[in-house]
């Protein structure tokens, strides 16, 4: 369990750090090149989740957050037996997902300040625990469908 919890302050420390740099460095809604037609940092602030859904609804995003890493730990790691790289993929979850919420509760909005474009294409603007966050699930998803394909596999033989 401790190697869960260094992960977790490890994301929140990195993450928020970044966010008062933002704060302090930019000014807000105004873009910096960083590379020509591809990245910026812009600040800004998100009173809602990923693309903006639910903004304004600060109550409903930090209960839905506080009930989703709840279940996480129950379902997932709780009395579990699990390995080290799920332990590093839970930390960076639970990290990212707990900055986004201390945002939220401190300053009723998330700091977004990545803003990518990718082809014509300008992607909303997000931050360092969103990408945590997304990582993390994208990689346990593949790890879980390996493992229940694996397991299937040694069934039929």
């Amino acid at each position: 369990m401790k190697r869960i919890i260094g992960v977790i302050i490890s994301c929140i420390l990195m993450d928020q750090i970044i966010k008062i740099l933002i704060t302090k460095y930019f000014e807000f809604a105004k873009s910096v090149n960083i590379i020509n037609n591809f990245f910026r940092i812009t600040y800004l602030k998100n009173t809602g989740a990923a693309f903006s859904v639910f903004s304004g609804n600060q109550i409903f995003l930090i209960l839905i957050t506080v009930i989703f890493l709840m279940l996480v730990y129950i379902l997932f790691i709780k009395n579990k037996k699990i390995s080290d790289i799920d332990y590093i993929l839970y930390g960076l979850l639970f990290g990212g997902a707990i900055s986004n919420l201390i945002d939220r509760i401190r300053l009723n909005y998330v700091i977004d300040y990545l803003d990518f474009n990718i082809g014509s294409y300008n992607y909303p603007v997000f931050n360092l625990a969103d990408m945590l966050i997304v990582i993390s699930v994208i990689v346990l998803l593949i790890k879980n469908l390996k493992e229940d394909k694996d397991e299937n596999k040694s069934w039929g033989n």
